[in-house]
């Protein structure tokens, strides 16, 4: 089933798809040299095989991708393919203290400053005071550790965007 449905994506739509789950345009033709996908399993290991094979530049263009934690306008305006994904995936910081807000847009700013990329962190789930906790510890981390950090956060982001791709795709299918 599961490959029946991803198999049938044309190669442009299968790496538009991709892209939307994450923008580092290496790992969109490493996974999508991969289709015809025989399985599930074969398809989450080309997955992570090809996060494995990406270099630090290939990290922070996936992280370009993403809308700084907050920021609406970014949301709103840069990112318009994502958006539902990202509004939904930052919910959490609607309802934060207009104080928190504050305090994460100046810890981002600092973070971009000092280490040349936005602060990535998988924020589903995360109250805007977690997220400004996990800034403020990461913060000092050298940009070496923060490129390590973030790439392991934008592998639980990529994965919950596929999962939600994937699973409306079926859901759909099965309904009509």
């Amino acid at each position: 089933m599961f490959t029946n449905y991803l198999n049938t994506y044309s190669p442009d739509d299968l790496r538009r798809h991709l892209r939307n789950s994450c923008s580092a345009e290496r790992w969109v033709e490493l996974v999508a040299d991969g289709a015809p996908f025989s399985s599930e399993q074969f398809f989450v290991a080309t997955v992570r095989n090809a996060f494995a094979a990406l270099s630090s530049d290939d990290w922070l263009e996936a992280f370009a991708g993403h809308p700084m934690i907050g920021d609406v306008n970014s949301l709103r305006e840069k990112y318009a393919d994502t958006r539902g994904l990202a509004a939904s995936e930052q919910s959490a910081v609607a309802a934060a203290q207009e104080e928190v807000l504050q305090q994460l847009a100046a810890g981002n700013q600092a973070y971009l400053d000092k280490h040349g990329f936005i602060f990535i962190v998988f924020a589903t789930g995360k109250s805007a005071e977690e997220m400004l906790a996990l800034l403020n510890d990461r913060l000092p981390n050298s940009t070496e550790e923060e490129i390590v950090n973030a790439a392991r956060e934008q592998r639980k982001i990529t994965a919950l965007r596929l999962s939600k791709w994937l699973r409306t795709a079926w859901l759909a299918e099965e309904l009509a």
